[in-house]
């Protein structure tokens, strides 16, 4: 009788403590460890979690039963019975980050930022916050102390020129529960709310430590119903890996409605933000911020800053005209050819694809005869920008044959054009903007591609347009 005893206890406690596998790329679950993701086809995806008691279980399957009942109350509406107005976004005192979000915050919408550690995500959204005195905040620590938070504060708002003694709609919670989270936020009532971050905040729901792939997506969905019944805004920061991906399943980017990503290179002082998926706007926007001792300054022309004005009479620099988002700004791009040392050439490239600079590299050597095969051959877009514009493929290679010969381009060119694997100079999209952004900087001349002329007024612009149609042409206008 004893050991049957012992032994019911062993299976009770066995049932308690059920070990399930899950995808952290797709979410898929899986009773036993699998090498290769069925759903997503990934290898080496699935962790081990622990999964709630079989009480917990049945009453969540009668809360989901119950929520199966209520939207089954719900009304099939036609499409046109149903209101297009749209509702008025939050102003978050930052042009760039209004920008990037598409025109302001959404109220009831989810938003992820995510960067590297140390590269400014904290002090990017304490800094805004600090700004919108307008609203009652909520920031939710899980990794910082109200001693630790308080004295950045004060560090961020001695330049803003006001104190933070003075603004009372500013709340800070040190909390990793999500419980007596949302028991804050009934009481208090704000309406913006930070989590600080989300890798930091557990559910008594789920039986794992916090930063697991089930604590980080049942919180995540937890907030989610939350945003979307309230209609209270919340913003997550979120960890990245050091693959460069945001931490946590996949499905946590799915689940919320706008995901930023703020890179950068540390040892640079410029940020940029940059929004991978945003349900309420493009895209394509981007936002440009300078490190500061304090705090982050809002950058509105980074042509003047990304350009140096000491480069005239060396070799291996060329300015480009590019456009990332919908903002045209100037670049300078850097080069340098020298001779192999070892029997390998090297190829690097910073802040442009390296594939791409292989292929330009080729393009030169086959269409235009100058020979690189015995050549090293370095690149670097100035300013620690990463740059993705096609167009930036005349400058490259303009850079690299300056490089090459030791000869510099004179004062006053810059130049756009993508180049193809034949050696002609493609067309590129919003020709004018780069062509008023080179204006205005007050360069003489740019060379632009012959099949763009035809769509232009040339009376407008001050500046000489020289159009090209090949790469050789180009090289001819440059250096003779």
């Amino acid at each position: 009788m004893q050991f049957c005893k012992i032994f019911r206890n062993f299976v009770a406690t066995m049932a308690k403590d059920k070990i399930m596998y899950v995808c952290e790329n797709c979410g898929q679950e899986s009773a036993k460890w699998i090498g290769k993701c069925p759903a997503c086809g990934q290898w080496n995806t699935y962790k081990e979690i622990k999964v709630a008691d079989t009480k917990k279980q049945v009453v969540a399957t009668s809360a989901a039963a119950s929520a199966g009942r209520q939207l089954r109350e719900n009304k099939v509406l036609r499409l046109k019975e149903i209101s297009a107005h749209d509702d008025p976004r939050i102003d978050m005192h930052d042009s760039e980050l209004n920008r990037v979000l598409g025109g302001g915050l959404v109220p009831g919408s989810i938003v992820l930022l995510g960067g590297e550690p140390g590269i400014g995500k904290s002090t990017l959204t304490l800094q805004t916050m600090l700004n919108l005195t307008d609203k009652r905040v909520l920031y939710v620590s899980g990794e910082e102390s109200a001693h630790q938070l308080k004295m950045r504060a004060e560090r961020l708002s001695a330049d803003g020129g006001f104190t933070t003694d003075n603004n009372d709609n500013f709340l800070i919670l040190c909390e990793n529960s999500l419980e007596a989270i949302f028991e804050h936020i009934k009481e208090i009532q704000p309406e913006l709310i930070i989590i600080d971050s989300i890798q930091t905040i557990s559910t008594e729901d789920v039986e794992s430590s916090a930063g697991s792939i089930a604590q980080v997506r049942e919180c995540a969905s937890a907030l989610l119903r939350f945003a979307k019944t309230s209609g209270i805004p919340v913003i997550l920061i979120g960890h990245i890996t050091k693959e460069g991906t945001l931490a946590g399943p996949k499905i946590l980017e799915h689940i919320v409605d706008t995901v930023i990503q703020f890179e950068g290179d540390q040892h640079y002082m410029y940020r940029i933000l940059r929004s991978i998926k945003n349900r309420f706007g493009s895209t394509s926007e981007l936002g440009i911020y300078e490190m500061q001792q304090t705090g982050l300054r809002q950058v509105s022309n980074p042509s003047e800053l990304l350009l140096t004005e000491d480069h005239n009479g060396l070799s291996g620099v060329a300015i480009s005209s590019a456009i990332e988002g919908v903002r045209p700004f100037l670049v300078e791009t850097q080069a340098l050819v020298s001779t192999a040392a070892y029997g390998t050439p090297q190829r690097s490239a910073t802040g442009f694809d390296q594939r791409r600079l292989n292929m330009l590299l080729a393009v030169l050597e086959k269409r235009v005869g100058f020979k690189l095969m015995q050549k090293d051959v370095f690149l670097n877009i100035a300013g620690g920008l990463r740059v993705t514009d096609m167009a930036m493929d005349l400058s490259v290679i303009a850079a690299v044959l300056s490089s090459n010969v030791d000869t510099p381009i004179e004062e006053g060119w810059c130049m756009a054009g993508e180049v193809g694997l034949s050696g002609e100079v493609r067309p590129v999209a919003r020709i004018e903007q780069r062509i008023s952004e080179a204006e205005k900087l007050g360069f003489q001349h740019i060379i632009i591609p012959k099949y763009n002329l035809s769509a232009l007024n040339r009376k407008k612009f001050k500046i000489e347009l020289v159009p090209v149609r090949k790469v050789e042409e180009a090289l001819r206008a440059l250096f003779g």
